[in-house]
């Protein structure tokens, strides 16, 4: 590159000081060295003007220098169009694969958030290990405990997740997942509006107005209307002003589509909710106070949260050892991915290094074809340096194109990857694709290239092995063969590491899809529709259930209908891990805990619907109301347990829990077959089921369709219209759509890793074919000495199998010890890392033999058919 004038400058000064000193050292008056250094020297600017004209010689010649070789190279590769058509697709594959999953892992891991001052932004949450839960969330009480006694932080932002019939914004309700939080909340989290205001203090309070902000998100899907800032909407029984719109965003902790202030919602000013310890439904955010560390905010929290626990031990059962975590938002943003999007990087690493192994031989194999040509090259005067020129300027156009395809293949595999990583983070939804994947791409291409070139070796006219000047056929040296051999068994060794993995989610993924549920998958319909949602209570929902189911089960192509209060797998996790309760005649052991139960809401002619059989006892009827006796009906893993001699029919329990108030004793009148609506694979589950009658509460329809489900959706929407306008009815899908649903991830699972490995298992067959055929090619005088000396073909034939079974077996071995270390190594840093089973790794196995024997049979057979003349007189 052609130096600045201040560059130039500076070095003719240097030079002319230098002079000086010389001559200053030497005893004559500083003036007059540096007159006779100047006068010795010449004119400047004829010296500036002709370095210039130097620099600029230089920089034209190695420029002009690398344009011939280019276009050398480009000559050279259009007389092997196949092989650099192989090796662009080959290289496409391992960049365009990196260079998407370095956007994703950018985008989730490395992007700054929006949020000001992030660093100082942390959250808050409560941790119960000992009762199956991650995150607890906090109640109003333990809030204003912590608000009391922290003062390292500054201020704390609360968020709770409600779903609200919205009514005001588009022409029918809908259901919208909102977050309720408290003034402070969007001060907190340092978010700015994009449109409008954001609430503050002003919105705080039981006496405030509703208010309401848009998240981004859902405003563009409304269509990005302006007007709508100021509209009044209708959130369930309240009525709330849209102040603003959000600045594009992390959803956390929660994809809501509102967020309204605490007056909106009803729950929240109740008195369950404000004085309520166990009633946990709120996540807690926080910003450091001036001059405070995470680690001081840590401490005091801490110190705060045991204490809190001293004074209320009821409220912290020892067995669920309760703790508080506090980390900055963004590591618990990354967090979940990180390891996630780490494997998916080292999956697209290895297919990168497969796919630069397999162009390695390719290059290797065809510079021992031409290194006839090079020979000449060298004995007339090419240098190593012009030689080696030589092979770079093939390796950048080769490598080049390859990074130019990779590029454009990016953006289907990143909107694949970010898809896959949206489970783990919220922050994936907004994965784009922009300039810095020109960057990956070519960093890779470059470090691609410079291996591609210093990998074959550069010819000798001196040298006795290879060809030389006087050698007009093939021949592959010892360790050229070797390097062929190595380079074709690190790509069945890498492609063994993927497939076993891929395997093992496949084989996962099997097992789920034939795991037996319990349910009516096929035939029952599951709809959402949560009076709550529209501000109904007590009798008025009981009987609002009673007329829909009533009025759909006389739809025609309706078998009957129900109301239940979980859909099975699409809520999991929505009520924790259970609710404590006892029974009449069972004494708890001294420090043992009341046993925990899932609890269902369940009305008549459920479990018919769904079709969970009754081993014993009855269904909940019309009956069972608020005024009559109360009433549950248990699985049979709480029987089996409570009551191992058949005994439970009739028995008494009543909820431990201080969310129920005063225990109240309820008679069990059935008992229902295991049925796990959560987990995918079944297993004994303890469930409880009330009747909704008692309860007031349900929120979800069952209808069991004679034919099509899906054809009856118009018909029960018009139903619950008919009975409640307002009231939005979502999400209709049938049972086993919603398992599907659910199993997506591990398909996509299955799917992305499958796909690495199915490209690394075509590059490694495309890697052991080449070998073995440019080693037969190599090899045609051998072989016809071993046929005329009396060898079978079918001898020859399974030689060269052999080779091939060879390198995939040294492949496979290398593989499985690399990748059972591998896994070792990775179960320190990732929890649940599994080695894969015996079928995962016997299948992949399996297909790496039977592509080794399929990339073999070509040159094989090719070897086999060799004429014996003409292979004697090929030398």
């Amino acid at each position: 590159m052609r130096p600045d004038e201040r560059d130039l400058d500076d070095e003719i000064r240097g030079h002319l000081a230098l002079a000086i000193q010389e001559r200053v050292e030497r005893g004559e008056d500083p003036d007059a060295a540096r007159r006779a250094a100047l006068a010795e020297f010449g004119y400047v600017g004829a010296t500036r003007e002709s370095m210039r004209r130097v620099w600029t010689s230089r920089w034209w010649e190695a420029a002009g220098a690398l344009a011939r070789d280019l276009r050398l190279a480009a000559r050279a590769l259009a007389r092997v169009r196949g092989l650099a058509a192989t090796v662009v697709v080959t290289l496409a594959f391992g960049i365009g694969a990196n260079a998407a999953i370095f956007s994703v892992v950018r985008a989730v891991l490395l992007e700054p958030l929006v949020n000001r001052d992030e660093s100082r932004l942390l959250y808050i949450r409560q941790q119960a290990p000992g009762a199956g839960t991650d995150n607890l969330t906090f109640s109003v009480p333990e809030i204003g405990d912590l608000r009391t006694r922290v003062t390292t932080i500054g201020a704390f932002g609360e968020f709770s997740t409600v779903e609200f019939a919205l009514v005001g914004l588009g022409p029918e309700p809908r259901l919208v997942k909102a977050g309720v939080v408290n003034g402070s909340f969007f001060d907190v989290m340092g978010l700015r509006p994009h449109l409008g205001r954001l609430l503050g203090p002003a919105d705080d309070g039981a006496e405030a107005d509703g208010a309401a902000v848009l998240t981004y998100r859902f405003w563009t899907a409304l269509g990005g209307d302006p007007s709508v800032v100021g509209r009044t909407i209708r959130l369930g029984p309240r009525a709330a002003t849209v102040v603003g719109v959000l600045e594009p965003s992390v959803p956390y902790p929660d994809d809501t589509e509102i967020i309204a202030n605490i007056v909106t919602s009803p729950h929240h000013l109740g008195a369950t909710m404000v004085t309520m310890r166990t009633h946990r439904m709120t996540e807690l955010f926080g910003r450091l106070a001036p001059g405070a560390s995470l680690e001081a905010a840590r401490a005091e929290i801490a110190a705060a949260h045991a204490a809190m626990m001293r004074a209320h031990p009821e409220a912290y059962p020892q067995s669920a050892q309760t703790a508080v975590r506090v980390t900055t938002l963004r590591d618990q943003l990354a967090a979940p991915a990180r390891p996630v999007l780490l494997v998916l990087l080292a999956a697209a690493a290895v297919v990168f290094v497969i796919a630069c192994s397999n162009v390695a031989n390719l290059i290797l194999a065809r510079s021992v074809g031409r290194e006839g040509e090079l020979a000449v090259r060298a004995a007339l005067g090419a240098g190593p340096g012009a030689l080696r020129r030589t092979l770079l300027a093939e390796s950048l156009l080769l490598c080049g194109a390859g990074a130019a395809v990779g590029v454009l293949l990016a953006q289907p595999f990143a909107a694949l990857v970010a898809r896959y990583a949206a489970r783990f983070s919220v922050r994936a939804f907004d994965v784009t694709v922009d300039a810095s994947v020109l960057w990956v791409g070519g960093a890779l291409a470059a470090a691609a290239a410079i291996l591609l070139a210093y990998i074959p070796r550069l010819p000798s006219p001196s040298a006795p092995a290879g060809l030389g000047l006087a050698s007009g056929s093939l021949r592959v040296t010892p360790s050229t063969n070797r390097r062929l051999r190595v380079f074709a068994a690190t790509q069945v060794a890498l492609t063994f590491v993927l497939l076993s993995g891929a395997g093992m989610l496949v084989a996962t993924l099997l097992t789920l899809h034939a795991a037996a549920t319990g349910y009516n998958l096929r035939q029952v319909l599951a709809v959402d529709i949560p009076p709550a949602a529209t501000g109904l209570a007590g009798s008025t929902v009981a009987d609002f259930y009673d007329q829909a189911t009533a009025r759909i089960r006389a739809l025609p192509g309706v078998e009957d209908a129900a109301v239940g209060s979980f859909v099975p797998w699409r809520d999991a996790g929505t009520f924790g891990a259970g609710v404590s309760f006892a029974v009449e005649g069972r004494q708890a052991a001294d420090g043992e805990e009341n046993p925990r139960a899932r609890l269902r809401l369940a009305g008549p002619r459920y479990f018919g619907v769904v079709g969970v059989p009754l081993v014993a006892g009855r269904e909940f009827t019309s009956d069972d109301r608020e005024a009559s006796e109360p009433v549950v009906i248990v699985s049979q893993s709480v029987a089996a347990r409570l009551f191992p001699n058949g005994e439970a029919l009739n028995r008494r329990m009543w909820w431990t829990e201080e969310y129920f108030g005063k225990p109240l004793p309820r008679r069990i009148v059935g008992v229902a077959a295991d049925a796990d609506d959560e987990a995918l694979v079944g297993r004994p589950a303890m469930t409880i089921y009330m009747p909704v009658r008692q309860v007031g509460f349900g929120g979800r329809l069952f209808v069991r369709a004679a034919g099509d489900p899906y054809a009856l959706v118009p018909a029960v929407t018009r139903v619950i219209r008919e009975l409640a306008a307002d009231q939005p009815v979502e999400r209709a899908a049938t049972l086993a759509d919603i398992r599907a649903e659910v199993l997506s991830p591990d398909r996509l699972n299955a799917a992305v890793f499958s796909g690495f490995a199915a490209v690394a298992l075509v590059i490694a067959v495309v890697g052991v074919a080449g070998v073995l055929a440019f080693s037969a090619s190599a090899r045609t005088r051998e072989f016809g000495v071993r046929l005329a000396v009396g060898s079978a073909p079918r001898q020859v034939l399974f030689r060269v199998l052999g080779e091939g079974l060879a390198i995939a077996a040294s492949g496979i071995a290398a593989g499985a010890a690399g990748g059972y270390a591998l896994t070792r190594a990775a179960s320190w840093l990732v929890a649940d890392v599994a080695v894969p089973g015996a079928l995962p790794v016997a299948t992949a196995t399996g297909l790496l033999i039977a592509a080794a024997v399929a990339a073999s049979l070509i040159p094989a057979a090719r070897a086999a058919r060799i004429d014996v003349m003409q292979a004697l007189r090929s030398e």
